[in-house]
């Protein structure tokens, strides 16, 4: 029988991978400008870690984890995303004792959902921290880099949401208010909803039940329940935004699937991939590490799916450059044969940033040429068994025209240069 995956986890093909590491290159070169170092996390954690920092009313704890227990009876889990385990991480290794952070990280998440496009149950994120910063610059910083990300990748059919969820004294007053919006109206609420409400009614907000969409539009808004200072945090950020020149939306409805948020919350999203809008998502959790067992540390961070980013460049008419060499060697008669591979291994060392594609599997001058057109190299070298004995190798432009050179071999490298720093 033909072996398949696991449904919602897909290989990515070559012919896909090109644009997904040009995504990956430009968006990591722009976090480290900023200052920001890369952290590699292990992908299972103890269960444990997931209910008490994303909270163990959402849907990712109560339907979407991959959890198992291991042979020593330990329930560990395959995490469904980074936050928590860089905040795990920062702990454990003493990361945040009278130190402040700003970390990345990079990989695929798991969780047990739907599959549907942009939305698998292997995904890719990555995912940018900053631990130990307070004040609402580096919530600004985090979202003009992220304005910054779009501008580089060339991607405009973005908008920015904002919000803010305040701090646990103004969400106490909040979730009071929801608490008796809600019950007023009980008889209309979900299965999911209606248990909500007694743990944790501000998740109600994050229902996609088109049913209760008007009755959600109509709850108590967080930002009328904000504290003096939390209503200073959101004005100053927006005063940063708006002398940045990054536009936005205030979102009052803006809550996030994660229970560990507080303050500043925001969304890139986009009308460009359907029903999958969110596309770049983060903010504030101040008490997480604490949560978790660390000391009080205010943090903010952002994450992004790296298939709803390839969906969406690719949706915006982006094209990643091609995964293909610069130079292919095409070898005809034995003593050619052997001669190519000292012969590429020759431009390999003399040539580092160029890429060299020698020819496999024998054949014939038409094959093997057709092989060299078809992997896209701008240039060709030609080795028989006559250019050997002469210490000569055929050049050829695939791409530009022209004629075929003879170049001494000793020669090559130097002339190949040439030809090719003129791109």
């Amino acid at each position: 029988m033909k072996p398949k995956a696991i449904r919602g986890m897909n290989d990515i093909l070559p012919q896909a991978t090109s644009s997904w590491r040009h995504l990956e290159t430009v968006v990591l070169e722009l976090v480290e400008s900023y200052g920001y170092r890369e952290i590699r996390l292990p992908l299972l954690e103890y269960t444990e870690l997931f209910a008490r920092s994303i909270g163990e009313v959402t849907d990712i704890v109560e339907k979407e984890m991959y959890s198992f227990a291991d042979r020593n009876g330990e329930s560990l889990t395959l995490r469904p995303e980074a936050t928590a385990g860089m905040v795990r991480a920062g702990i454990t290794n003493g990361l945040f004792h009278n130190q402040r952070q700003k970390l990345w990280t990079m990989g695929p998440m798991f969780r047990y959902e739907k599959p549907q496009r942009g939305r698998y149950r292997q995904f890719h994120q990555i995912d940018v921290e900053a631990m130990g910063y307070d004040g609402p610059d580096v919530d600004a910083e985090l979202i003009i880099m992220s304005a910054r990300m779009w501008r580089r990748l060339g991607i405009s059919r973005v908008q920015l949401e904002l919000n803010s969820l305040g701090m646990p004294q103004s969400r106490a007053r909040h979730r009071d208010a929801l608490v008796d919006y809600f019950s007023a109206v009980k008889n209309q609420l979900d299965d999911d909803s209606i248990r909500r409400l007694a743990k944790n009614p501000l998740r109600i907000l994050d229902s996609k039940n088109p049913a209760l969409q008007d009755l959600i539009e109509g709850a108590p808004r967080m930002l009328d329940y904000l504290d003096d200072e939390c209503q200073a945090h959101f004005l100053q950020l927006r005063e940063l935004l708006d002398a940045a020149g990054v536009q936005y939306r205030v979102n009052p409805r803006l809550v996030r699937g994660l229970d560990y948020y507080n303050r500043t919350v925001f969304e890139w999203v986009t009308d460009a991939l359907g029903a999958q809008g969110a596309v770049c998502s983060g903010g504030r959790y101040d008490g997480l590490v604490e949560k978790v067992g660390g000391r009080a540390t205010p943090a903010i961070g952002w994450a992004m799916g790296v298939e709803r980013l390839v969906a969406l460049f690719e949706a915006c008419g982006g094209q990643a450059p091609a995964a293909t060499p610069d130079v292919y060697v095409v070898a005809v008669g034995e003593a050619a044969t052997s001669a190519s591979f000292t012969l590429a291994e020759t431009l390999r060392d003399e040539l580092p940033d160029c890429g060299i594609e020698l020819n496999l599997g024998g054949g014939g001058f038409k094959a093997q040429m057709k092989r060299a057109d078809k992997s896209g190299a701008g240039w060709v070298v030609i080795l028989g068994d006559e250019e050997v004995q002469r210490g000569e190798a055929g050049l050829k432009p695939l791409r530009t025209g022209g004629d075929q050179l003879s170049v001494d071999v000793g020669q090559l490298a130097e002339t190949l240069g040439r030809y090719l720093n003129r791109r």
